[in-house]
């Protein structure tokens, strides 16, 4: 359960390797959180993640989990319920791509899709299943400000965020009443190794001020969370702008 402050006790990471979910994570067991499930493809950096925040005090596991196969998340998901009440669950993976690549690779910009939101539909239903069926905790989704209008330069990634989006707004109205507590997180430009190479947009943040963000989140119980906060005011601009103009903006 969570403390007085929110902190919740036990965190399952879907997207282990992320830095943002990591970030969450270390600044969570900073505050109380003792038991963290790291669900990922199983690899050396997957271990290494777990490792690190063990030498933070946690008693975190790896877990075998991949967004690509839906028919596995059920089971693989359900025993991590099964050892226990879990009180947040972090949906953190997903796929920047290569919007010039995967336009002339409709196989790649499936992957992206797939990843970023079929998986994502998969996981985040058994999850909050779970979650309703215990009656208390909360599912963070990362979602994106790509998603609040489809950009030239990224829309294969967008789409997919947005449709992320809208699933994960939906589905907290669906729970509702029930005692579980679904957020959504847009970040903005993340300064990361998934971005890097890529020319910063302005605003950029980092995993840290994001970690912070969500921590804050947890504890006013947000529905929604920009990063950095200024961005939900940019986006409402460029979202409500006209095509013809929106098509000459260098975004």
């Amino acid at each position: 359960m969570k403390d007085a402050f929110g902190t919740p006790q036990s965190l399952l990471v879907l997207g282990g390797t992320s830095e943002i979910a990591l970030a969450t994570a270390r600044r969570l067991i900073a505050r109380r959180t003792r038991t963290v499930w790291l669900a990922g493809r199983p690899s050396p950096a997957l271990e290494a993640a777990a490792e690190q925040l063990r030498a933070l005090g946690a008693d975190a596991r790896t877990l075998a989990f991949d967004a690509l196969e839906p028919g596995s998340h059920e089971e693989v998901l359900g025993k991590v319920f099964a050892e226990g009440d879990i009180d947040m669950v972090l949906l953190a993976f997903g796929i920047l791509g290569d919007q010039a690549r995967d336009e002339g690779d409709p196989v790649a910009a499936v992957r992206v899709a797939q990843t970023n939101y079929t998986g994502a539909v998969s996981a985040g239903l058994v999850c909050a299943r779970a979650l309703q069926a215990q009656g208390h905790g909360s599912l963070v989704v990362l979602s994106s400000v790509a998603g609040e209008r489809a950009r030239r330069s990224n829309f294969i990634y967008g789409s997919s965020k947005a449709g992320l989006d809208a699933f994960t707004q939906g589905l907290g109205d669906a729970l509702h009443g029930t005692g579980v507590h679904v957020m959504v997180v847009r970040p903005g430009f993340v300064r990361s190794k998934m971005t890097a190479g890529l020319e910063e947009a302005p605003m950029a943040t980092t995993p840290e001020a994001v970690a912070t963000a969500i921590e804050t989140g947890l504890r006013r119980r947000s529905e929604v969370v920009w990063v950095p906060g200024a961005l939900r005011l940019v986006m409402s601009a460029l979202r409500h702008a006209p095509r013809a103009v929106f098509r000459r903006l260098p975004v």
